[in-house]
């Protein structure tokens, strides 16, 4: 018997894999041994390091005593990564420019499910703080505001022509704009108009921080999506394609995004703010009660979808349900 082992014998399937892997980093130019070596020597990969676990849970810092403001922290930073998650699908759809309603579907039912998981989940923010504690950690963080998420300004863009985004009294003066008309269009921008001091009129320090941030960022994706925002798409689709199921999800995500996601916002603020405008002025923040409220605002992406009556109604039928019990 020899002392010698016998050399490891391979599935031949291994061994196709291995050829396999040998073409293509010839292809590269690349030494297949060496990237053999690295695998050989390296840990096994844990959930833990793959999602960065240990640093996501450290990236929550009060800046009060009150135990409730790590909630109201953590649950903006779960809000601001299912954006990420929904800017992902349209980012596709934009890029793309695709023409195949499936996918157009597939993506917007995506984005919809976001949208909704972040709408029921804010009953945390609706019934999770101590409202003592709430009002009172507020004021320590002056002038930041999710008025500030600019996340949700690029799902807006991404969803929508540049003219459905504007103060609904000048909407229909550039229905028709072009390109070059962006930069006039971004100073009639509805949330503009929801972070001015009620008392002058003059912008607060909250917009004037997004604006120094984010102008530029914004309006360079609005001139990228010009042709690909959603509506486009979707306008573009022959009639064949405009399918009644991407039809009900594109009005779905109107709803979502415009009635539902804003007016639970509305609903916090009616539970935790004073209603007195004077009061509401002393904090420096937005004018959350013209600002949140659909049936003020009227932002709807694809108005083509909707009755004259579902648009004149816009959003009444929440406000009378959630806000003042109305069945």
């Amino acid at each position: 018997m020899s002392d010698h082992p016998h050399p490891p014998s391979f599935d031949e399937n291994i061994l196709k894999k291995v050829e396999a892997l040998q073409e293509k980093y010839a292809a590269m130019g690349q030494d297949l041994n060496a990237y053999l070596d690295g695998l050989l020597h390296a840990d096994y990969l844990t959930y833990w390091d793959y999602i960065n676990l240990d640093t996501l849970l450290s990236l929550q810092h009060p800046i009060t005593p009150f135990p409730d403001e790590s909630i109201f922290i953590i649950y903006h930073q779960i809000t601001e990564l299912y954006f990420k998650l929904a800017l992902h699908e349209l980012d596709q759809l934009n890029t793309s420019a695709s023409k195949d309603p499936d996918l157009i579907l597939k993506r917007v039912s995506r984005v919809n499910r976001y949208f909704e998981a972040l709408t029921h989940s804010f009953e945390i923010m609706v019934d999770g703080m101590d409202q003592d504690q709430f009002l009172k950690f507020r004021m320590s963080l002056l002038p930041a505001s999710g008025f500030q998420s600019a996340q949700y300004r690029m799902i807006e863009i991404r969803s929508t022509s540049f003219d459905r985004l504007l103060r609904e009294e000048v909407r229909e003066k550039y229905e028709d704009h072009a390109p070059g008309d962006l930069e006039e269009l971004y100073s009639h921008i509805y949330w503009k108009a929801g972070a001015v001091e009620l008392a002058t009129g003059k912008k607060t320090l909250t917009l004037r921080q997004f604006e120094v941030k984010y102008d530029r960022t914004l309006l360079e994706l609005a001139e990228n999506t010009f042709e690909v925002n959603l509506r486009s798409l979707w306008n573009g689709l022959p009639v064949a394609a405009q399918t009644d199921d991407l039809r009900q999800a594109l009005r779905w995500l109107d709803t979502n995004v415009n009635i539902n996601w804003p007016l639970s916002h509305y609903k916090s603020a009616v539970r935790y703010l004073q209603r007195d405008p004077e009061d509401i002025a002393a904090t420096g923040g937005t004018n959350w009660q013209k600002y949140l409220p659909p049936r003020f605002q009227r932002r709807i992406f694809y108005p083509e979808l909707w009755s004259e009556q579902e648009l004149a109604n816009w959003g009444k039928g929440w406000v009378e349900k959630e806000v003042f019990g109305v069945k």
